[in-house]
C-alpha cells in the first residue's frame, strides 16, 4: 500500500512513483469534474472538445506545476515560453470557464503534491455544482421567449390577438413593429412570459385562428441567449 505521506514528503525530489500517482489523480479528479459539467450542462453549445481539454489540461497543468517545483528559473522559462503561445477561446456561458478553472485547480494542486486540497476541493465543486443544478437556482427570467408574427390587417385583428395573448400569457412586450411587404402587413415581435403551465402550442393554436395572421415563430428564451 503507497504511503501517502512518504510520498508527500519527497516531493522536492520526486520519484516514479509520486509522479504517476499525481498524473493519476489529476486525471481523475478532472474526469469527475467533466463527467460533473456533462451531466448538470444546461443549454445549446454543449462541446465534446471542451470536455475532453477538461482533462487534458488538467494533466498539462500538472505535469507543468511538477516540472517548475520550487525553482523561480523554471518558473520564469516557463512563463516566457506560454508567452509566445496564443491561446483563444470563446465561452458563451461564464459556467464553462467555472469548470475550466476548477479542472486547472484540480491539476495544479496536484502538481504540487496538495493531493489532499486537490481531491476535497474537487469533491466539493462537484457536490455544490449538482445541487445548484437539482436546486435550479438563479433561474429566473423575465420572458420565456420571443414571439413573431405577420399581420396584413391590423385594425380587424387587434382584438383577437389582445384576446389570445392575454389568455396564456402573464406578460407580453412588444420589441419590434416594422412594415413588409410593401407597406402591406406588420411584422410583430413580441417577447413573452407564459402563464404557469400553459403550452406554447396552445398560444400557437390560437393566434392561428386570426385569418390575417402568418409567419408564426416561437424562439425559446435559451436559444435566443446563446445565437
Amino acid at each position: 500500500m503507497i504511503d501517502l505521506f512518504v510520498l508527500q514528503a519527497s516531493s522536492a525530489n520526486p520519484t516514479i512513483i509520486s509522479m504517476v500517482f499525481t498524473l493519476v489523480l489529476a486525471t481523475v479528479l478532472s474526469g469527475l469534474i467533466a463527467w460533473t459539467y456533462e451531466k448538470t450542462f444546461h443549454g445549446l453549445s454543449y462541446s465534446r472538445n471542451f470536455v475532453q481539454s477538461m482533462v487534458l489540461g488538467s494533466i498539462v497543468v500538472a505535469i507543468v506545476m511538477q516540472a517548475i517545483g520550487d525553482s523561480i528559473a523554471r518558473g520564469l522559462g516557463m512563463m516566457g515560453a506560454l508567452a509566445i503561445v496564443r491561446f483563444r477561446a470563446n465561452f458563451k456561458d461564464p459556467k464553462d470557464l467555472v469548470f475550466l478553472f476548477a479542472a486547472f485547480a484540480a491539476g495544479i494542486a496536484s502538481g504540487v503534491y496538495a493531493w489532499g486540497v486537490a481531491l476535497g476541493g474537487s469533491i466539493v465543486f462537484c457536490i455544490v455544482a449538482s445541487i445548484l443544478f437539482r436546486a435550479d437556482i438563479g433561474n429566473h427570467r423575465a420572458f420565456d421567449g420571443l414571439l413573431r408574427f405577420t399581420i396584413t390587417d391590423p385594425v380587424q385583428a387587434k382584438s383577437l390577438l389582445e384576446a389570445a395573448l392575454k389568455k396564456h400569457l402573464r406578460h407580453f412586450a412588444l420589441i419590434t413593429l416594422r412594415e413588409v411587404a410593401s407597406s402591406t402587413a406588420l411584422d410583430y415581435a413580441y417577447q413573452i412570459k407564459l402563464r404557469k403551465g400553459c403550452d406554447p402550442g396552445n398560444l400557437l393554436h390560437d393566434l392561428k385562428q386570426i385569418p390575417t395572421i402568418a409567419g408564426l415563430h416561437f424562439m425559446m428564451q435559451e436559444s435566443t441567449t446563446e445565437l
